[in-house]
């Protein structure tokens, strides 16, 4: 009966260091007072005992476990947010999408920052990602993120293996509010076995490690959430009198989830308040919808030969240009040529 007892005490030991590699928590459940439940006779355990259970697929969520980006809908989508003691990967499709992934993953790093505060931020990564990407703008981080430029530390590596070995001792210190390595590709060093142990120092000092790739394709690592980042169109700024014609209004991200703990697909258009410091969705260019709906009329008209040529928006009425000639005294057709031919200096 005693080695009943222990077997089964090993196993719930196992199950629970698995659920921790997993990224998921143990569901804990507490026997009603004066009751014995099934689990106390099952394991010999006393009445009104905190009693842990591992189910698969029974994840609870602690009210501190995830990074929430305040959208709503993505978060329910990530099962509460970002993990905080894991790794997370942020993707970008191609080079030129590297503004785009750095700009969020500045924006989570200004959201870390008003839960820490007074702890910095190290950023890694090898001489070729900043000679090719460039390093953060100091007054740009404080003006947009709320970021001061000594809670951004920077460790350029000359080489791949130096940045992960960097990233290793970072990811285990809990004297940094969060550490992100930034990678080119998909180099070999990066393999399954690195990316397990990146994920294994982020749980064990309960900060998040983000993992940033320029121009990489997916593939199996033991980050627990992938998303998939790019630069959105920016919407004309809003003003009292409503939307700033040739304006450009707040940086926007399309956010794709590629993998997470609940396997739900979606896509997601943020945009980042500066002034608040908060993210607010956007959800299918509502505002260029309603611009639309405003002036309905196209902004270029078919040509002439075209179907269906774009209404007139209105009555149009033409004034003279002060110095202008009369209508009369438009000149000829001979006249016209040299008017309208180039300029020539002297």
């Amino acid at each position: 009966m005693a080695m009943t007892a222990v077997a089964r005490e090993t196993v719930f030991a196992l199950r629970r260091q698995i659920a921790k590699i997993e990224g998921t928590l143990p569901e804990r459940l507490q026997a009603s007072a004066g009751a014995t439940s099934d689990a106390d006779v099952n394991t010999g355990l006393t009445p009104n005992t905190n009693v842990t259970i591992v189910r698969r697929g029974v994840a609870a969520t602690l009210p501190d476990a995830f990074l929430p980006t305040g959208v709503e809908r993505l978060d329910a989508a990530l099962s509460g947010g970002l993990p905080k003691a894991a790794l997370s990967e942020i993707h970008g499709i191609e080079t030129r999408d590297a503004g785009a992934v750095a700009g969020f993953a500045l924006s989570l790093t200004s959201l870390i920052l008003k839960q820490t505060q007074g702890l910095p931020v190290l950023w890694i990564g090898t001489t070729e990602i900043f000679r090719e990407a460039g390093f953060p703008y100091a007054r740009g981080l404080h003006a947009s993120f709320g970021i001061e430029p000594e809670h951004l530390l920077f460790s350029e590596a000359p080489r791949l293996v130096d940045a992960l070995w960097v990233a290793e001792e970072a990811a285990k210190m809990t004297a940094l509010a969060a550490v992100i390595l930034e990678i080119r590709g998909n180099p070999q060093r990066l393999d399954l076995t690195a990316t397990r142990r990146l994920h294994a120092r982020a749980q064990g000092a309960g900060r998040p490690v983000f993992l940033l790739r320029q121009a990489a394709e997916p593939e199996p690592t033991a980050a627990p959430v992938r998303l998939i980042v790019a630069s959105a169109p920016a919407v004309p700024r809003e003003t009292i009198a409503g939307p700033l014609a040739g304006s450009i209004g707040r940086p926007a991200f399309t956010i794709t989830i590629g993998k997470s703990r609940t396997a739900l697909p979606g896509q997601f258009t943020l945009e980042w308040n500066p002034d608040e410091r908060v993210f607010d969705e956007r959800r299918g260019d509502e505002r260029w919808g309603e611009e639309r709906a405003k002036n309905p009329v196209a902004v270029v008209s078919l040509s002439g030969s075209g179907k269906d040529p774009a209404a007139a928006s209105g009555a149009i009425l033409a004034f003279p240009a002060v110095g202008s000639p009369a209508v009369g005294n438009q000149p000829s057709q001979r006249q016209r040529a040299t008017h309208l031919g180039p300029r020539r200096a002297g």
